[in-house]
């Protein structure tokens, strides 16, 4: 196995633990006021994600780190021909934080209203754009030696928009049970109501993503000459099944975990398929960016190879530990306590 496949794996982990941690987080953001009936409840919902949401965007900066050192043509280039979307999303994501933290600087209903209403615009915003940067990508992007023929309106195609609505339900179903698991009562019986109403239209836009996608891009090629790599979008139908079934027998931990599995191997469904492209171009294959014609040299990548394997296992260790600390649930006695919660 070469550095750059094995870089291409690692890339892959990246993006698809970031959105599996992540990914929760906005969905409960694009929720929480539509769950939480008045102030008290959106404080419950903000704070069982608030000790960990700024961990989270850890993995997606080490994700854009390692594109960067692994891939540097394709980082460059891709920032370029996405300028504006990444700058709408990283602005997006901005505001998030802004918004959790400025929320409970001052009392009154219309101050907490405006960033209410912020929190829920800046989490659908990044969960819309990084399925429209994905599907461009799965697409592949109008470029040649000439550079990238396109706009930020052409990044809006219907395949482009129908991934950006999977990433969307995926959140919004991996958001529901989060709240279902961390809270109590009614907010919780209200969320596990939420992902038993999002799960039937994820699962439709799914579908609708897998039949799309084979006229659309070339994501069938790997699978259709490497029969056994079949597995992996099984597995990720067997997931998105697998939390109804749970949702329906009470298991809620149970669904929250195969809402990860779902969303992890989701990710990689579209990965495998790419491989071993990083952007394909529409216009020409001779312009595909590759993991061979982007990386850096061998022995950049040994360096980072050697890095990753020391640092990534500590941040691994660590997020879990996160977790197991603040793995409680929430309630509203404990918010209203707590004076310097959210």
């Amino acid at each position: 196995m070469t550095f750059q496949i094995i870089w291409f794996i690692l890339w892959g982990i990246l993006w698809a633990v970031y959105f599996m941690l992540d990914g929760f987080v906005l969905g409960a953001g694009m929720l929480h006021r539509f769950l939480g009936r008045n102030d008290v409840e959106r404080r419950v919902i903000i704070n069982t994600f608030g000790p960990v949401w700024d961990g989270n965007e850890v993995w997606l900066v080490t994700a854009g780190g390692a594109t960067f050192a692994a891939f540097p043509t394709t980082y460059a280039l891709m920032f370029s021909y996405l300028y504006t979307a990444l700058l709408l999303l990283l602005f997006a994501l901005i505001v998030r934080g802004v918004c959790f933290e400025f929320r409970g600087k001052l009392e009154g209903d219309r101050w907490k209203g405006l960033w209410d209403s912020a929190i829920m615009v800046s989490s659908f915003l990044p969960a819309l754009l990084f399925g429209v940067a994905f599907g461009n990508i799965f697409q592949g992007l109008p470029m040649d030696a000439a550079g990238y023929h396109g706009s930020f309106l052409s990044l809006l195609n219907p395949f482009g928009l129908l991934t950006g609505a999977l990433f969307v339900l995926l959140f919004l179903v991996h958001g529901s049970l989060y709240l279902t698991v961390k809270t109590e009562g009614e907010l919780s019986a209200r969320a596990l109501a939420a992902a038993n109403r999002f799960w039937p239209v994820l699962l439709i836009v799914a579908a609708v993503f897998l039949v799309a996608a084979s006229p659309a891009t070339r994501l069938d090629d790997n699978y259709l000459s490497f029969p056994l790599l079949l597995v992996v979008p099984l597995f990720a139908v067997a997931s998105l099944v697998m939390i109804r079934i749970s949702t329906a027998r009470g298991k809620l931990l149970t669904a929250f975990a195969a809402s990860c599995c779902t969303i992890v191997l989701v990710v990689a469904t579209g990965l495998v398929g790419l491989f071993p492209s990083l952007i394909p171009s529409v216009i020409d294959p001779i312009y595909n960016l590759t993991i061979y014609n982007s990386s850096s040299s061998e022995y950049t990548l040994k360096i980072m190879t050697a890095v990753a394997l020391v640092f990534v296992p500590i941040v691994i260790a660590y997020k879990i530990w996160v977790y197991r600390v603040f793995r409680a649930k929430i309630t509203l006695q404990d918010v209203m306590e707590d004076e310097h919660s959210y």
